[in-house]
């Protein structure tokens, strides 16, 4: 068994789809639209096989860029070495987005660092 995707709503569909495409190699493909439901969606492909679903309904209520205190807390792309989360820790810094926690060892051993997307989620870049 395997997790087979994961799905985020969002309010500016263009913008996540070129956030992870950018930042993370995902791969989308053509937008899948349903007018009598007024549901869009991308699926982004990763380089490992994992995908995610950007979604977008207008009916959603926006997002208010606050981490949400249940449910789904974070999503983690592992990028191989600690070179690697500096790097892309910097590189996202350098183009204006939320660093969250600083590339460090944590508690459990990991070593990451955590950011937000252009719509709040949180996300950790592990080795």
């Amino acid at each position: 068994m395997r997790i087979e995707h994961i799905a985020l709503w969002s309010n500016d569909l263009e913008q996540m789809k070129s956030f992870y495409m950018k930042y993370f190699k995902g791969i989308a493909n053509d937008k899948y639209t349903n007018k009598m439901k007024q549901f869009e969606s991308y699926f982004l492909v990763f380089e490992d096989g994992a995908r995610i679903e950007l979604m977008k309904k207008p009916e959603i209520l926006k997002h208010d860029n606050r981490l949400t205190l249940f449910g789904y807390a974070h999503i983690a792309f592992s990028v191989g070495s600690e070179e690697k989360v500096i790097e892309l820790t910097e590189t996202l810094r350098n183009d204006g987005y939320t660093i969250y926690s600083e590339p460090r060892t944590t508690g459990d051993g990991y070593f990451e660092s955590s950011i937000l997307d252009p719509e709040g989620n949180l996300i950790e870049i592990t080795i």
